[in-house]
């Protein structure tokens, strides 16, 4: 099994855009000591626009595209040389892995990306993942990499997922302004969460903040994956998390693992269009999981083509996601038709809106 391991913004560069030479070297040595232990870790990163700003010596943070692209292509080589470097002195080689959100998004990308990363894994080899800033059309996608994170221990079926942060976990409220705010030590239900109030502030070069990290946490827990929110600049904190002791904030999870397919339909993948179906359809979908039939279809909203991913909604909401069978010019001729109609219009076409193997409950 794998360990998936990320490293926030403020945990690589200080506000200057130096890097944190201290806590890489300590984090790298813990996974240079795992990695020689037997276990496989996939280290997934921030900071490359904060180390070109401090590269190029930029008096702030740019804020046009091509200028945060501009400053991580600079920071991108610079950063993952510390990664190389300080790993390969706990004797672990790594590799630079580069994705964006539309790797993620496409599935046959999603797929050699997966087979990627099991290849390097296989080999013993440790990913230092980021995401591909300078052809991202937006800097922030993936959340500071929080949600990137989640989906790769998603994608790779990690047994644990630890964000790295400058915090010592998950409070009641935000400690730096509400000195009452107590730990949250676990979590075994994610509707606790609502009781909190957690503050999406971040650090000079981050773009996430604790709210980020906690959605990462759901998407990874409520996959069948366990996660830890806990300080990466206090010693051994990550070889504490990987051991599964009680440090930081504990995700607990929730079921067991659904099929790869249906955890990218879910996490990975923006729906494209929306299928109103009426009360009886979404009682059917949500109780028993068929499949949509047009007959139970009232509205489409949007555009779309055959095979893209929709969101599924009624009258209480989001039901699900699936892949449509049918285009949105074609469902709306066939939408509130029973079986027989549709098999006498489209003959050749699927009887289904979207097909039960092709669908996942949200």
């Amino acid at each position: 099994m794998t360990l998936v391991v990320k490293l926030g913004s403020s945990i690589v560069a200080a506000d200057d855009g130096s890097l944190r030479a201290d806590v890489l070297d300590s984090v790298c040595a813990q996974v240079a000591e795992l990695h020689e232990g037997g276990e496989e870790v996939i280290m997934v990163t921030s900071g490359a626009i904060a180390r070109g700003r401090r590269l190029l010596g930029l008096a702030e943070r740019p804020t046009a595209v091509d200028e945060l692209q501009a400053a991580s292509a600079v920071g991108q080589g610079n950063l993952f040389r510390a990664y190389e470097d300080r790993l390969a002195a706990g004797g672990a080689r790594a590799a630079q892995v580069l994705l964006t959100a539309f790797d993620m998004s496409e599935r046959i990308n999603y797929l050699n990306a997966r087979q990627t990363l099991q290849r390097l894994i296989a080999w013993h080899v440790v990913p230092v993942v980021n995401e591909n800033d300078t052809t991202a059309t937006d800097e922030i996608t993936f959340g500071d990499n929080d949600f990137l994170s989640a989906q790769v221990a998603i994608m790779v079926e990690a047994r644990r997922l630890v964000l790295l942060t400058d915090q010592t976990g998950l409070y009641s409220a935000d400690p730096r302004v509400d000195p009452e705010a107590s730990l949250v030590s676990e979590v075994s239900d994610t509707a606790e969460l609502e009781t909190y109030e957690i503050g999406s502030r971040t650090s000079t070069f981050g773009s996430g903040g604790m709210r980020s990290k906690v959605v990462a946490a759901q998407m990874a827990s409520n996959s069948g994956i366990a996660v830890t929110i806990c300080d990466g600049t206090a010693p051994g904190t990550l070889l504490a998390a990987a051991r599964g002791d009680e440090v930081g904030t504990t995700f607990r999870t929730h079921s067991g693992r659904a099929p790869s397919f249906k955890l990218w339909l879910r996490w990975a993948t923006p729906a494209r269009g929306r299928i109103v179906v009426d009360e009886g359809a979404g009682r059917v979908l949500r109780e028993r999981g068929s499949s949509l039939l047009p007959v139970g279809v009232v509205a489409i909203e949007g555009s779309f083509s055959a095979g893209d991913p929709v969101e599924i909604v009624d009258g209480a909401g989001v039901v699900g996601k699936g892949i449509s069978e049918h285009s949105s010019e074609v469902l709306r001729q066939l939408r509130g038709k029973r079986s027989d109609e549709v098999k006498r219009l489209m003959p050749d076409g699927a009887e289904e809106a979207v097909h039960r193997d092709r669908f996942v409950l949200t």
